[in-house]
């Protein structure tokens, strides 16, 4: 089994950046195509992006289209999520998940979660 433990979420003001990261636990990322999910209180669970195991594809969901950018370092076993000019409505918790495609992951079928980091921005 894979471990998954996100970490980078916080405070931060509308127009302003984070950096979501994703370590996995046994050296065993590359295995996997790796997506981030959020669910803020009143909505669904919403794809974020995802990434193939090879870094050769990356998509995202179209709220985050051209401001958020997913990436990958299979050396040190851990996916970022670098989030830019965030707005109110990016308030969530991230959680990043891993499949074995990313077709699945687009479709919100993960095999392994971690267990999220909040993002709060201010307006």
């Amino acid at each position: 089994q894979v471990h998954l433990e996100e970490s980078g979420g916080g405070l931060v003001q509308a127009g302003g950046s984070l950096r979501l990261s994703c370590a996995a636990s046994k050296r065993t990322l590359s295995t996997y195509a790796m997506g981030w999910y959020r669910q803020a209180p009143d909505k669904e669970r919403e794809f974020v992006a995802a990434i193939t195991r090879s870094d050769f594809e990356a998509r995202y969901g179209d709220s985050v289209k051209g401001r958020f950018t997913i990436s990958r370092d299979n050396s040190r076993d851990t996916v970022f999520l670098e989030m830019n000019n965030l707005k109110p409505d990016d308030k969530a918790v991230y959680k990043c998940g891993s499949e074995m495609n990313i077709d699945q992951l687009t479709t919100g079928v993960v095999a392994f979660w971690g267990q999220g980091t909040q993002v709060t921005v201010s307006s």
